[in-house]
């Protein structure tokens, strides 16, 4: 095969080729009377490999570390192992493509696109004009891309249902310009710990309610009086859990 043959037959651009050559990632091959470049089978293997390595998101010199490790092994091995790379990225386009239309069934929000369990969940709460109900559910959808857990999701349910907590969340809003020492942030916060159930303590993930680095984000997105409140709920919760793991 020439150059452009075997560009063509595994899917990169003739220049990426000559750019392996010069950095010695991709062996030169023999050349014909006539000066150009034979590519043979093996050629076009690890060319395919490379391709698949780098779209996995492996740097050059790391792909130079495995085509090294390869060096040994049988061609059939080899192929083998290509046709489960591109298995796995069959199965992934397959799946996303499951979510894509899952979500083309229904309404998508400017919130899409979350996981299953979270869309159940959101469209489980009513609609409210409160910010803060809007804020707990943008993070709620930053928990979700950073793996949230569906048994969470179930366990928030009750809460998403309750018009109590309806309330509670206008009470925050009201707290939007106060100062940090208002009266009405200890019986809030109060409230709001009360109002979560203990099977949502255990649902939720290893590092409990205040989650470093997460934990201090959400604090970050509220107004000081509303940030105090968050402060003390997510300390009362972190108590609860720790009694419940000595209880």
């Amino acid at each position: 095969m020439r150059i452009g043959e075997i560009a063509a037959l595994v899917g990169v651009t003739s220049r990426a080729i000559r750019h392996y050559h010069h950095i010695g990632l991709l062996p030169e091959p023999g050349r014909r009377t006539n000066g150009y470049r034979a590519y043979s089978v093996r050629d076009a293997v690890v060319l395919a490999r490379i391709r698949r390595l780098t779209e996995l998101g492996l740097g050059l010199d790391e792909v130079r570390d495995v085509l090294a490790d390869d060096a040994g092994r049988e061609l059939v091995e080899v192929l083998v192992e290509l046709d489960a790379d591109l298995a796995r990225q069959e199965n992934e386009i397959r799946e996303r493509r499951r979510r894509l239309a899952r979500l083309l069934d229904g309404p998508v929000s400017a919130e899409e696109p979350v996981s299953p369990a979270l869309a159940k969940l959101l469209g489980t709460a009513p609609a409210t004009g409160s910010p803060t109900a809007d804020k707990d559910r943008e993070h709620l959808v930053l928990l979700d891309a950073a793996g949230g857990g569906s048994e969470l999701y179930a366990a928030l349910r009750p809460l998403a249902e309750d018009p109590a907590v309806h309330a509670l969340y206008e009470r925050l809003d009201a707290l939007a310009a106060a100062p940090v020492d208002d009266p009405r942030i200890a019986p809030l916060a109060a409230d709001l710990a009360a109002a979560v159930p203990d099977e949502v303590l255990a649902a939720i993930p290893s590092g409990g309610p205040a989650m470093t680095g997460f934990g201090q984000a959400l604090l970050d997105d509220y107004a000081p009086a509303q940030a105090e409140v968050v402060r003390r709920v997510m300390a009362a919760l972190t108590a609860r859990v720790a009694e419940r793991g000595t209880g």
